[in-house]
């Protein structure tokens, strides 16, 4: 599969992970302009021969491009030649969907624009624009606005639980590790981690707030 058709094939991931940070004080459409940048990114560095599967790969690297959306205070930096084409592709898009009766998918306007649908989808989240996901000639079919992939919202699910986890501290991480990898009781965990069983139970309550406070 080359670049540009994992773009397309792909955006149905920033969308999944979008939806992980829905009302924390972020515009959706920021969010998926940050989603879309980080999938070109993880398209243009993603290393087939490592074994993992693009999705693995890429969800992290999407998610990390959102998150930084909250640490620079929910501002996302767009160059001025990508607002120009941003620019272009509202006007491109809106002409399309006058002739045709629905929005143009991403490899669409990238002709239509001239340019590669990489640099398209990077165009669509700068315009927060609705494209279609697919070539569907059904009136209103693909649009990116209805709900995603249930595959692709699964695996945004659990990856982002994986990078969350990655972020305690190494004991919490191992208290995670023994009992929802290893499955071992409280008991078997605090012998391993030389800790009493009460203590686990207490600190096992506390990392599962915590993750919940983090993903919902």
């Amino acid at each position: 599969m080359d670049r540009d058709q994992q773009v397309q094939e792909n955006i149905g991931l920033v969308h999944a992970c979008a939806k992980r940070f829905k009302g924390r004080g972020i515009e959706y459409d920021d969010l998926f302009q940050a989603g879309c940048l980080g999938l070109v990114k993880a398209v243009d560095h993603f290393d087939e021969s490592r074994g993992l599967k693009f999705s693995t790969y890429a969800v992290p690297v999407i998610l990390g491009e959102m998150r930084r959306l909250f640490r620079d205070g929910g501002a996302v930096k767009v160059g001025r030649s990508l607002k120009e084409l941003s620019i272009r592709a509202s006007r491109k898009a809106a002409d399309f969907a006058e002739k045709e009766g629905r929005s143009p998918t991403v490899g669409e306007l990238a002709k239509l624009l001239g340019v590669e649908p990489a640099e398209a989808a990077q165009a669509l989240g700068a315009a927060q624009m609705p494209l279609s996901l697919t070539a569907s000639e059904e009136e209103g079919g693909g649009q990116i606005d209805v709900s995603i992939d249930g595959e692709d919202e699964k695996i945004a699910e659990l990856l982002s639980l994986k990078q969350v986890v990655k972020e305690l501290p190494q004991r919490d991480q191992n208290i995670i590790y023994f009992r929802y990898y290893k499955h071992r009781t409280q008991t078997e965990t605090a012998q391993a981690l030389g800790m009493t069983q009460v203590q686990v139970s207490r600190r096992e309550k506390v990392i599962l707030q915590e993750l919940r406070r983090k993903l919902v």
